[in-house]
This record gives structure tokens, C-alpha cells and sequence, in this order.
């Protein structure tokens, strides 16, 4: 059985080692329906948000930069890891300084920029709950807007030399590179965890607080404006609706980060953690950039209309966004 070192030098996938042909055969599977259904719902949530006007708010458009940021996992880097599992390997195309240099980059900037959204759409929603519409208003105008989503992008280029260092993430090289890449990646995923629950915990106890605000979060969190397909539920069965979905955002959001970042700190601090569990960490990480799509537009009645509208038997784009009659 190989160590840690030797897992991460022959390693055919950027984060996963198994000398079962079995297990890489299932991996490489894992990785392809990943990529099929990520790719699938980050090109239908951009389609729609394009499509139709109703959907074009500030809101959506974060989440169709991380929507954009996900297909550079869904699209371009799961697909390769996919190939690559299925290959011997000692295959000479895994050696390649430059093509791990590449698949590399393509995680790093799309896992960045994704995880940039989630903080620009939670900020994005506290300050329209918790403000003032005149703050909301100045400080979401188009151009600041689009300022919000260029930084993301400029902000994921600059570690994304970092990137090759996790492909020994665990191992015991002298000049401790991986370690301190690993170790750097986690504090930034654990500061913007504590921002993003901040947000919604601060939205959470302004609901609860204030009985005249709750009707703004009839499309539960999930979406910007209110357009129900019937007639508002109660306030206080609203804002328990709207608290459960709150909080299946945050539990999501955090299985998929934090054992990554605590399995960091385990190897920078103590011990390098097992391969298995630095695999299951990272594949629980890239998983977000497939889910996040139905994350944020599952509980939007505008979302489903659309999709409705562009799927067999649908509406019609007319009826898709048109507001049922109560």
C-alpha cells in the first residue's frame, strides 16, 4: 500500500488515489454523473436568468456568476478527472507539470469564484432584509453590481499559482509547500463560512423581530422579489417556512466545506489525515459546484415557472412568468 507521499505523485485524479480498479471505475462514474447533471443545471439557471426579465434582479445575477464560475468544475475540470481515472497510472499524460498545472487552475478559479458567490448573494440578501431601500438601492446600483462580480473573478486569479501545491496535499515534502497551501485555503474557507452564517442568521433574527418585514420573504430567502403562485401563508407559519430553508442552505453549504477545511487543519497542525478521508473532503467540495444550481432555486416559484415554460408540455414563456390568479 502506497503512503501519502506516493498517493499524491501517481495519483491519475487531482484528489483521489485507489489501487482497486473497481473503486476507480466507480469514481470515474461518480465524477461523469457529476459533471452531466452540474453542467445540465448551471446552463438552465443561466438560460433561464437570460431569458426571461423577471428573473434578471441583482440577486440572480451573483448567482449566475456562480452558476458561470461552476462550469469551469462541472464543464471542464470533472470531465477530465473522469478520463483520467479510467488510465493507467503511470500514464505519461498524468505527469505533466503543465496539464496539472491546468486542471489545477480550472478547480481553483471555479471553486473560488463559486464560493465568492455564495458570500455576494448572502450579503446581498442581508442588506435588502436588514436595510433601509435607500441603502439597498445606493449600494446596488448596475455598475457597483458588476464591480461585486469582476472582483471575484480578478481576487480567484491570484492563488491559483497556489494551486499545484494541493496536489500533495498530505504529503511530507521538506519544503512544506502543500501544507501551507492547504492551510491557507482552509482560513479562507472557514472566514467566508463565518460571514455567510453571520448573514443569514442576521436575516433569520430580523424576521423573527419584525412581524411587518416578514411578507418580503415570501419567496423563502431563495429568491429576490415576491411572486407567489397563491395566497401568502400566515406570518407565523411563513417565518418558520422561511427559517427551514435558511437553515437547509447553511447545513448544505457546511457539509460541503468544513470537512475539508478541518481535515486541512489536521494535516498542518497534527497529522496528514487518511487519503480516503482528504478524497471524500475534497469530492464533498467539488460537489457544491453541481448542487448549487437547486440550492438557490428550488423554493423560487418565478425559477420553476420558467423552467416549466422552456421543458415539454410546457406554459409558454408568456404564461411561464405571469402571476396567478388568487
Amino acid at each position: 500500500m502506497p503512503n501519502a507521499s506516493s498517493w499524491s505523485a501517481s495519483s491519475p485524479l487531482l484528489l483521489l488515489w485507489e489501487d482497486s480498479s473497481g473503486t476507480r471505475i466507480f469514481l470515474s462514474l461518480l465524477y461523469a454523473v457529476l459533471a452531466i447533471s452540474g453542467t445540465l443545471s448551471n446552463v438552465m439557471v443561466i438560460y433561464l436568468v437570460f431569458s426571461f426579465k423577471k428573473l434578471q434582479t441583482t440577486s440572480n445575477a451573483f448567482i449566475v456568476n456562480g452558476c458561470a464560475a461552476d462550469l469551469s468544475v462541472c464543464a471542464l475540470w470533472m470531465p477530465q478527472e473522469a478520463v483520467l481515472g479510467l488510465l493507467p497510472p503511470n500514464s505519461s499524460s498524468l505527469r505533466s507539470a503543465e496539464y496539472r498545472l491546468l486542471r489545477g487552475g480550472l478547480l481553483g478559479l471555479g471553486l473560488t469564484v463559486s464560493l465568492a458567490s455564495h458570500l455576494l448573494v448572502a450579503f446581498n440578501r442581508y442588506v435588502l432584509i436588514t436595510k433601509l431601500p435607500s441603502v439597498y438601492q445606493a449600494l446596488y446600483q448596475r455598475r457597483h453590481t458588476g464591480c461585486m462580480i469582476g472582483l471575484s473573478w480578478a481576487l480567484a486569479l491570484l492563488p491559483v499559482p497556489l494551486l499545484p501545491g494541493l496536489w500533495t496535499l498530505g504529503s511530507a515534502q521538506s519544503d512544506g509547500r502543500s501544507r501551507y497551501t492547504a492551510l491557507l485555503l482552509a482560513l479562507a474557507v472557514l472566514g467566508q463560512t463565518a460571514l455567510l452564517l453571520h448573514c443569514y442568521l442576521g436575516i433569520v433574527r430580523r424576521v423573527r423581530g419584525s412581524a411587518k418585514r416578514v411578507s418580503v420573504l415570501n419567496f423563502h430567502l431563495l429568491h429576490q422579489l415576491p411572486f407567489p403562485a397563491a395566497p401568502p401563508p400566515p406570518r407565523r407559519a411563513q417565518r418558520r417556512l422561511s427559517s427551514v430553508s435558511v437553515l437547509l442552505l447553511c447545513c448544505v453549504f457546511l457539509l460541503g466545506t468544513q470537512p475539508l477545511v478541518w481535515v486541512s487543519l489536521l494535516g498542518f497542525f497534527l497529522r496528514p489525515a487518511p487519503p480516503a478521508l482528504q478524497a471524500a473532503s475534497w469530492l464533498l467540495l467539488c460537489s457544491l459546484s453541481a448542487l448549487n444550481p437547486l440550492l438557490y432555486t428550488w423554493r423560487s416559484e418565478e425559477f420553476r415557472r420558467a423552467a416549466r415554460s422552456v421543458l415539454p408540455r410546457g406554459e409558454g414563456p408568456a404564461a411561464a412568468l405571469r402571476p396567478a390568479a388568487t
